[in-house]
């Protein structure tokens, strides 16, 4: 579980009812309405009236699917850390971020500060597809001077973030 703070950009502070229905929902993003009420102690329709204001201020940014990237295949996950050379570095960034988002083998791209530019987190489905991956769509990339790959052996996830503003 995530620690959530009572305030967060400047925005409306997080009161106590806020943070329990964050906390049940990041356990349970598919809970009905009546669950959540149930799980924080209040009438349905407080619970809907707090869900929809969390949805409106930006706390809340959506809801997605965990899927098993194993059952699809996809057995194999990976971080790969990714340096660009520092030639005409504004145009590399984006061309760099919008060619490896759009890869399917892609589950998230982080651009960072620091040593890697990039952390680039996929799912393939074994050692010889995350070799081609690196060799076709990052390395024979001309703005990328480097990359460090590390094998994912298991994975937990206290929540997710949304994009960053």
């Amino acid at each position: 579980m995530v620690a959530i703070p009572n305030s967060f950009r400047g925005q409306e502070a997080l009161d106590d009812l806020d943070r329990r229905i964050l906390a049940v929902l990041q356990s349970d993003g598919r809970i009905s309405n009546n669950g959540l009420a149930d799980a924080v102690g209040v009438a349905p329709s407080t619970a809907h009236v707090r869900l929809r204001s969390l949805i409106d201020r930006g706390v809340i940014t959506g809801f997605m699917a965990s899927i098993d990237q194993a059952s699809l295949g996809l057995g194999l996950q990976a971080m790969i850390g990714v340096t660009l050379r520092p030639v005409t570095r504004k145009e590399s960034i984006t061309r760099f971020t919008e060619q490896v988002r759009s890869l399917p083998q892609v589950l998230q791209l982080f651009f960072l500060g620091g040593t890697d530019d990039f952390m680039v987190h996929i799912a393939v489905k074994d050692s010889s597809a995350l070799r081609e991956f690196v060799v076709e769509h990052l390395s024979a990339q001309p703005s990328v001077a480097s990359t460090r790959t590390s094998h994912i052996f298991d994975y937990y996830r206290n929540g997710v973030a949304g994009p960053f503003q």
